[in-house]
């Protein structure tokens, strides 16, 4: 492997990071590095093996598929019964960057406010497919303002 292997996330080990097994490493890491803005942290060759992880602290794995994890039979689209939030400070990359690939979007560019408490918080969000069909969401916050009367 020509690359070095990478180190530890620079934002620190997440709690929780859930790991994604996909058919095509090299088309996974276009759509989550490429589209979504993350940066490899570190791979591995065998599995074929990234840890991913955005500045805002968001951390992502990606394993190309090799018969182990695998608790039943995968079909695409992967993951149906569970959708990715992504947080970043700035959604025009990302916006730019699926217009830029013609990638296409699940649900378009959208502004919600909910409730939270005695308050609403707020985020500007677009929703998109991986390649191997996971859905992910990706926001930014607009913050908080009081109930609206």
């Amino acid at each position: 492997m020509s690359e070095p292997y990478g180190a530890a996330p620079q934002t620190g080990w997440a709690k929780m990071v859930p790991e994604l097994l996909v058919r095509n490493l090299d088309a996974s890491l276009a759509f989550w590095r490429d589209i979504v803005g993350f940066e490899v942290a570190y791979r591995r060759p065998r599995p074929r093996f990234v840890y991913l992880e955005r500045r805002e602290g968001a951390q992502i794995m990606l394993c190309e598929r090799w018969g182990k994890w695998e608790t039943g039979p995968m079909e695409p689209p992967y993951g149906r019964g569970v959708m990715f939030q992504v947080y970043v400070e700035d959604l025009a990359p990302v916006i730019a960057a699926v217009e830029a690939r013609r990638w296409p979007v699940y649900e378009g560019l959208r502004e919600v406010w909910r409730r939270i408490g005695d308050r609403e918080g707020g985020q500007r969000e677009i929703f998109l497919q991986d390649p191997d069909g996971y859905l992910v969401m990706v926001a930014q916050d607009l913050g908080e303002r009081p109930l609206a009367t």
